[in-house]
């Protein structure tokens, strides 16, 4: 079966937790998976004033994501770092430019997931998921999170992102703070859960 991980990445946060997705859904027999991003809407001008465009040559060689293509596979698995509780306008537009796949039932029975990052502990990861989770459900698609056999999703003993909507990381406000060894056991379990399930109901 065919898999996508589909991320949208300003800092490399999403990035690097996209990463660990990538490498759990391909320990599942038969999985090919797709590491592709959303384009970008703002201008280098606007980006190296915020000081990313520097952090984003780190994964300037991902391809990007076709819309159209989206059909070809099984499952989707969408990557956005959180903007006031919501996705980012980068992934809302791609999101946007499939109303014609809608219109044909393209991805209706497809697996669609979602994981983020925020800023700040409560900043939204919840809410962005839940909210990405609407679209999902518009198009059809079998929506599948991180259930709680990930052990990772209950450690107590540090401050971590991760919940049964989806794997997600802070980035601290200033952005200094990557995804954590927890956070990515959290992404790679999502990855395996998301191609497991995706090839059982590949063989239906």
């Amino acid at each position: 079966m065919k898999i996508a991980v589909i991320f949208y990445s300003m800092y490399g946060h999403i990035y690097h937790l996209a990463k660990a997705i990538e490498e759990g859904a391909s320990k599942v027999s038969g999985a090919e998976v797709s590491l592709l991003q959303v384009k970008e809407t703002l201008p280098d001008e606007v980006l190296t004033k915020m000081g990313a465009l520097e952090a984003k040559k780190a994964f300037a060689h991902v391809p990007y994501a076709d819309v159209s293509k989206l059909p070809e596979f099984d499952a989707i698995i969408f990557g956005t770092p959180t903007r006031f509780g919501n996705m980012c306008a980068q992934m809302r537009t791609f999101c946007d430019q499939t109303g014609q796949l809608w219109a044909k039932g393209a991805l209706v029975g497809k697996i669609g997931s979602v994981f983020t990052s925020t800023g700040s502990q409560h900043g939204g990861q919840e809410t962005t998921i839940q909210s990405f989770h609407t679209t999902l459900l518009h198009h059809g698609m079998v929506i599948v999170g991180v259930p709680y056999t990930c052990p990772e999703l209950t450690n107590m003993k540090e401050v971590t992102g991760g919940t049964p909507y989806g794997a997600s990381t802070m980035a601290g406000v200033d952005g200094s703070r990557m995804p954590t060894a927890n956070e990515l056991a959290i992404g790679r379990f999502q990855g395996t859960h998301v191609a497991t399930l995706a090839k059982k109901l590949a063989a239906k």
